[in-house]
């Protein structure tokens, strides 16, 4: 049999879903046919679509081989390196997918995923996030006039624009501050990419609220709803989280629009006016790399309170195990070579101690194996380490439960993950890195109560994961800490909600005042 025959083969089981069966056959075109471009391609992609990363990297690798100036082939090897954890591969493939007529895809990779590149820096951040802007979005127009009345006399309307208002656990910091919103002093409008009844279990609704659901509009019908109902601030909460909407923020519906809770770094956009951080994220000397003005609020940008079921707290497993379990429930490409690289320095200087790993794609083996072999090329044995896949969110926060310290991630710190930590009484070591994303954990613990947990380094992160572990009281002192961590977090500042509202309101009067 030819292998051209069997890779034909292949194509139909693949456009009928039967990927099993295709696999088999693509197996076949490229033993017949090692340099089989089209069949190492789409093989990778079959793999992707189980879920097998580590092997789809192997697929997408040879046909790289065969081909290097095909694009998809490029630009589908970063995407699995990417999602495995080696951001700084993926950004040179994304960069190599870069061909004429076929530029959004791999620009926009490059702008989304830059500041978790271990590579890059806050300038580099901005170069690549202003020239997908510039390339990619049509320029802000600044002349435009808004029917809106004069600010004096009448109560100034905020919108929120997401497309992730139904996201639960996500949306927490969300939900802390437009429940919070003082209705007497401003109106609010909330423009959904989906229905309103999912969010009413965080969503405290006010009557005077507006709630748009926009999943049907286009982008430019979005930006024309956003217009008619006259806002003086529109805040986008989506940025790069959600790029098919940042044309809306691009159009510029509001007078003002401003970029608070998911950028983490600049938008490179010149439609934004404001992004809204604090002094840990975002020092006065890195003003420069970002081309918004820059607005902070007191203590951490990030404020959030838990509005839907989550386990009871347990003792840390110290107690029962004897020895310390360090843990990371991040998604994997945060998972980075230098993470890998200090964790596996803790865990050399502290032989009884594990590491437990949950996150989506550790559900597949491969992936498991891949990651294995990374710890073991740096001297860590397998069996220190559990992996586990993905969970219904109630069973994944109950994951906490073997964790004693969670290790935070780099330079893509947890935002969301490092707040849920905590409320499950885990402890999360972190240091203070060099750029917003690398210190969205210290701004969070600050405000929590737990700057014991900041590093000033990484080899000071290092060295306060051994000493902890090896501190003859650290059961004691580990136990008592998770049964006092919820208390403590709803007397912080980092929970409360309704301080961090007015804190938002006062930035949102004065902005709109001049």
């Amino acid at each position: 049999m030819a292998a051209s025959d069997a890779f034909q083969r292949a194509v139909r089981f693949h456009r009928e879903e039967k990927l099993d069966e295709a696999l088999v056959a693509y197996q076949e075109a490229v033993y017949l046919d090692q340099r089989f471009h089209a069949a190492w391609y789409a093989q990778g992609c079959a793999w992707e679509s189980k879920g097998d990363d580590a092997t789809a990297l192997i697929c997408f690798e040879k046909a790289v081989s065969v081909a290097p100036d095909h694009a998809e082939s490029q630009h589908n090897l970063g995407k699995v390196l990417h999602k495995l954890g080696l951001a700084d591969e993926a950004i040179d493939r994304f960069r190599a997918a870069i061909a004429p007529g076929k530029e959004f895809l791999p620009r926009t990779a490059i702008a989304t995923l830059i500041p978790g590149s271990p590579g890059a820096d806050n300038r580099t951040v901005l170069e690549a996030r202003r020239d997908w802007a510039e390339t990619h979005l049509p320029p802000p127009d600044r002349t435009r006039q808004f029917r809106r009345a004069p600010i004096q006399g009448r109560r100034p309307r905020v919108g929120y624009l997401s497309s992730f208002f139904q996201s639960r656990n996500w949306m927490k910091p969300v939900w802390g501050l437009v429940n919070h919103h003082d209705r007497e002093r401003f109106e609010v409008d909330l423009f959904s990419d989906g229905p309103e009844a999912p969010c009413l279990q965080c969503y405290r609704k006010h009557p005077a609220d507006r709630f748009h659901d926009i999943s049907g509009l286009s982008n430019r019908a979005t930006a024309e709803r956003i217009e008619q109902n006259e806002l003086d601030v529109l805040v986008d909460l989506n940025a790069y989280s959600c790029v098919d909407r940042l044309a809306v923020a691009a159009l510029r519906p509001a007078p003002i629009v401003v970029g608070w809770f998911n950028l983490y770094a600049t938008s490179g956009m010149a439609c934004y006016d404001y992004l809204i951080g604090d002094h840990d994220v975002v020092p006065p000397a890195e003003e420069p790399f970002y081309v918004e003005k820059i607005l902070r609020v007191p203590g951490c940008y990030l404020s959030f309170e838990v509005l839907y079921a989550v386990p009871e707290v347990v003792e840390p497993p110290v107690l029962s195990a004897g020895s310390l379990t360090f843990g990371c429930l991040a998604s994997q490409y945060k998972i980075t070579p230098p993470v890998v690289d200090a964790w596996s320095r803790i865990l050399a200087r502290l032989p009884g101690t594990r590491l437990f790993l949950k996150n989506a794609t550790l559900g597949g083996e491969a992936n498991r194996e891949f990651l294995a072999r990374r710890f073991e090329q740096r001297g860590v044995a397998r069996d220190r380490i559990a992996m586990e896949g993905a969970a219904e969110h109630f069973d994944y926060l109950a994951a906490y439960g073997r964790v004693d310290v969670a290790l935070d991630t780099f330079p893509y710190n947890g935002g969301t993950t490092t707040s849920e930590a905590l409320w499950q009484g885990v402890p999360v070591l972190t240091f203070r890195g060099d750029r917003w994303a690398a210190r969205q954990s210290t701004s969070i613990l600050r405000a929590a109560g737990l700057s014991e947990f900041v590093a000033e380094n990484l080899d000071d992160y290092v060295e306060r994961a051994v000493a902890l572990a090896q501190a003859p009281d650290a059961p004691r002192r580990l136990a008592e800490l998770r049964r006092g961590m919820r208390s403590q977090l709803a007397h912080s500042s980092l929970c409360d909600t309704a301080a961090f509202a007015r804190n938002m309101e006062r930035l949102y009067a004065r902005i709109v005042a001049g």
